[in-house]
């Protein structure tokens, strides 16, 4: 009789655990009315964008994956748009999930959880171009550890819960304090714009009608090679601070337009009136350009966000232009032998000073 041998094949069973159900975070109306802002936007910034807890669930069972209902980012929208009352008229906020992350050990039927949270808040705006800028504000970082029995879970749901709720009162104390005082916050911008005209004894010669130079201010050596027969050094410049009050950034801004006396020189047989004149308005120009960039740096042209950028582009520009008329004039008067030019620039430049009411 033969008899058949089959092998005997053994397979391993594995049980698969039925997926755990999302946590859910419950809605509820916060104590506090946001007076400075609404969350207009909430973005997921994690570096590990996974689900946000890994789970004790099971004994001797390895920690299982569990999210929120409909993520991290449209739970918090969600959860902010139900519980805080959203004014869309005030500031729009932005905020940026950083952290939140809860990862649970199992001993027996008790479990220890350590949460972590950190989020931003950015105020958000527009460019020229329409396009989003961000501008970070504050900052929230929290953490929590915890001990709950194996079969609940309440505490999940309420440890995230009330960080996102003591970020979001964060927030609102922050704006409260800072809103009037903070250059972020500014919704306005005013410029005071005063004029560097003191009279001193330095090297320095401040731009003043009333204080013409004269050859005495030449105390540099004449250039060795040059065939002028002078050579004024002037320029200009501007300084301030910027402070903050009722929500409105003041910039107190002094506008300098001056002359170096150790940088510049006469030659002995040519220090008469008609070459001081020359030189004379050569220091007119700079204030020229002076008025010029003042009525540049206007606060309706300015914006909150980039004014500094655009104020030092301003100069820059004023500067390049201040260079050219300088080149311009001494080329069309001929280093002032070109005498019916000379009075021609006398004059417009008198008339350019009058408009602008440095003299009368």
């Amino acid at each position: 009789m033969n008899t058949a041998i089959f092998p005997l094949l053994l397979y391993g069973l594995f049980f698969l655990l039925p997926p755990a159900e999302p946590i859910r975070l419950r809605s509820e109306s916060l104590p506090f009315t946001p007076k400075e802002f609404y969350i207009a936007t909430v973005t997921d910034q994690r570096s590990e964008r996974g689900p946000v807890a890994k789970l004790a669930l099971v004994i001797d069972q390895p920690t299982q994956p569990v999210d929120l209902e409909k993520g991290v980012a449209a739970s918090f929208y969600q959860f902010i748009n139900q519980s805080l009352k959203q004014n869309k008229t005030l500031r729009p906020i932005g905020m940026r999930i950083r952290q939140c992350q809860i990862n649970e050990t199992a001993s027996g039927r008790r479990v220890t959880g350590q949460f972590v949270f950190s989020v931003a808040f950015d105020l958000l705006g527009k460019d020229d171009a329409g396009d989003e800028t961000r501008t970070q504000l504050t900052e929230y970082k929290g953490s929590a550890n915890y001990t709950r029995p194996l079969e609940q879970r309440t505490v999940l749901e309420s440890v995230i819960r009330q960080s996102l709720v003591a970020s979001l009162r964060n927030l609102n104390d922050y704006m409260n304090r800072e809103s009037n005082r903070n250059e972020k916050l500014a919704r306005s911008l005013k410029i005071n714009f005063v004029d560097d005209t003191r009279i001193t004894d330095d090297d320095t010669v401040n731009y003043n009608p009333d204080r013409k130079l004269v050859w005495a201010d030449f105390k540099a050596e004449p250039r060795r090679g040059s065939h002028y027969a002078a050579e004024v050094f002037t320029s200009f410049a501007y300084e301030g601070k910027s402070t903050v009050k009722d929500g409105v950034i003041i910039l107190n801004l002094t506008a300098k337009a001056y002359m170096l006396k150790k940088s510049s020189w006469g030659r002995a047989d040519a220090r008469n009136a008609y070459a001081l004149n020359h030189e004379q308005r050569h220091f007119d120009i700079v204030k020229v350009i002076a008025e010029r960039f003042k009525r540049k740096i206007q606060a309706n042209i300015l914006t909150l966000e980039d004014y500094n950028s655009q104020m030092q582009y301003e100069f820059l520009e004023s500067f390049r232009e201040m260079n050219r008329l300088q080149t311009q004039y001494d080329d069309e008067t001929n280093h002032s032998l070109n005498q019916a030019a000379q009075e021609r620039w006398n004059q417009k430049i008198d008339a350019e000073l009058r408009s602008f009411g440095v003299i009368k």
